[in-house]
């Protein structure tokens, strides 16, 4: 027996328990994950200290690094995020609709849990706690599957998590963590289509791409972040700078990040440098077309196709000046992963063309793409942001890790 399938009997055998907990049960058990984060600082830190020290001599980048790394800040967030998640309803067996038939027979659609989730993600330990907790909460068993980069801090965290809910009562395979970081093993995960019910990729454009087109577990694909605002000829120019800076600089390492800002020719004179003045406090680098090179300078590298299609996920901004709504619309389109978009303006016929025509799973008006989160939609955590089209669409809460089935209840009908 391989190493998943081993994980993968593990977890079929404990997805029961956890599909037929009770609420109190679930709650309680997030509740004993908060506390043990909070009392294990000092031991969930010293570990993500070895894996911060091995991704710098690797060579890692900064915006990399500053995913990888854990502090007390973030691990009290972590530990919130479980406090926050046991005060939302439980979503399993909530009635999502319902009928009589005319020969009496009643219908219910009601949740239920997936069953097992598999999760393959990158150098980011706090997917680790979120996506365990949203599996727990919505009655889902998960393996989790983290990069290489951050093995050390999941380790730790993923034994944190399996003796807290083993405490709260609950079975500790409901949660597990694949320690061994071959790909192999990954691709093992891909296909393992007799355990894992649904897999979620969640990283950068290869990692996603791979597990796209390698599993034959269903994928819920969530996306890379090729995010744009797009300043309109009536824009508020003082907010668009905010916009933008916030969207770029508040942590570009993040998928919601912006990546590509485009600027309408009449105000690009006056907008670019004050945007350039504003991403310098950062050294943001801009690279961008010949409009934007006449109007900042040399200092602006010249921008290519690859430019503008890339999720830069760090200090670097692509810019383009447009003609007007529908050129930006056109880039756009050309150009978006279909993860989130801006528009800043005061025209409300532009805003609502711009959120008519955009195909993406978030589309903003005068407010930064960096507000993309469940949190921040009132889901509590997420599992990431799916950039699908079917089952689930932007950020992934309580609702999205669970599927239906049909009740139906009668009194001696048969079909003539």
């Amino acid at each position: 027996m391989g190493y998943i399938d081993t994980l993968g009997e593990k977890a079929k055998a404990a997805k029961g328990a956890i599909a037929f907990a009770s609420t109190d049960m679930k709650n309680d058990a997030l509740l004993e994950i908060a506390h043990i984060l909070r009392n294990s600082k000092d031991e969930i830190i010293a570990a993500n200290a070895v894996d911060l020290e091995n991704g710098r001599m690797r060579k890692m980048s900064e915006s990399l690094l500053d995913r990888l790394a854990l502090n007390d800040a973030r691990i009290e967030g972590m530990a919130n995020a479980c406090e926050n998640l046991a005060k939302y309803p439980d979503p399993i067996g909530e009635v999502v609709d319902g009928s009589t038939r005319p020969n009496g027979m009643k219908i219910e659609r009601v949740r239920v849990p997936m069953g097992v989730v598999g999760m393959i993600y990158e150098a980011r330990p706090n997917v680790t706690v979120d996506a365990a907790i949203l599996a727990l909460k919505s009655g889902n068993a998960v393996i989790l599957r983290g990069g290489k980069e951050a093995i050390n801090s999941n380790k730790c965290l993923a034994d944190l998590m399996r003796t807290a809910v083993k405490r709260a009562g609950l079975d500790s395979d409901i949660i597990q963590l694949v320690e061994d970081t071959d790909r192999g093993i990954a691709h093992d995960m891909m296909t393992a289509n007799k355990y894992i019910d649904l897999l979620v990729p969640r990283g950068g454009a290869q990692l996603i791409k791979a597990v796209v087109q390698t599993a034959t577990v269903p994928v819920i694909e969530t996306g890379t972040g090729n995010c744009h605002v797009y300043v309109d000829a009536t824009a508020d120019l003082n907010m668009a700078v905010e916009i933008v800076d916030n969207g770029k600089t508040q942590r570009p390492s993040v998928c919601n990040a912006v990546e590509s800002c485009l600027v309408h020719r009449d105000v690009a004179e006056t907008f670019l440098p004050k945007l350039k003045k504003r991403l310098d406090k950062h050294n943001v680098e801009i690279r961008g077309c010949e409009m934007t090179r006449q109007i900042l300078g040399d200092c602006v590298v010249p921008a290519d196709e690859e430019d503008y299609a890339t999720e830069f996920l760090d200090y670097i901004i692509s810019i383009k000046v447009v003609d007007d709504l529908a050129e930006a619309i056109d880039h756009i389109t050309k150009y978006t992963t279909g993860h989130s978009e801006c528009i800043v303006t005061e025209s409300l016929f532009s805003a609502q063309e711009f959120q008519k025509r955009i195909d993406a799973a978030a589309v903003y008006v005068n407010v930064s793409t960096r507000f993309t989160d469940g949190e921040m939609f009132g889901l509590g955590a997420e599992l990431g942001i799916s950039t699908q089209k079917l089952h689930a669409r932007g950020p992934m809460g309580l609702r999205e890790m669970t599927t239906t089935k049909y009740l139906i209840t009668g009194n001696g009908q048969v079909r003539g």
